[in-house]
């Protein structure tokens, strides 16, 4: 079974659009694993911290999850008005929107992961219960 993505008589825009179909594909991917997440986390913060400051940046975080997720979406449906583009700024247009799509993704990636640790670092210096000294 090949894993072949590409064929060598394409021409390079049409291989670059491909890649970047794919990318959103695994940018869309992420983010709906994110959402698993977070509501893992907002169930560990309000078990076991409730922190009202902890709360609400979870519940930002998740609306903004929510948000990318739909605006990946649209812009994956809207790559494919790029296979009709037959001028160098028709191309531009669409290599720079990739790219302000890949700063707001990785920018809430970076965001999401600071407040995961966030968590996880509250959680490891909470005090133990008595339940959890006895075991």
């Amino acid at each position: 079974m090949s894993t072949r993505l590409f064929n060598n008589h394409e021409a390079d825009d049409r291989i670059m659009l491909k890649k970047d179909k794919l990318e959103v594909g695994h940018w869309t991917e992420t983010l709906e694993h994110i959402n698993e997440e977070l509501e893992f986390l907002s169930a560990m913060e309000d078990r076991f911290l409730k922190d009202r400051e902890l709360y609400v940046q979870l519940q930002t975080i998740r609306r903004e999850n929510t948000l990318k997720s739909s605006a990946l979406y649209r812009y994956e449906n809207a790559m494919r008005n790029a296979w009709e583009c037959d001028d160098m700024a028709c191309d531009a247009y669409y290599l720079n929107n990739h790219e302000k799509h890949r700063e707001l993704y990785t920018a809430h990636i970076a965001k999401y992961r600071k407040i995961k640790a966030n968590v996880f670092s509250k959680l490891l210096l909470r005090p133990k219960t008595q339940y959890e000294n006895a075991h």
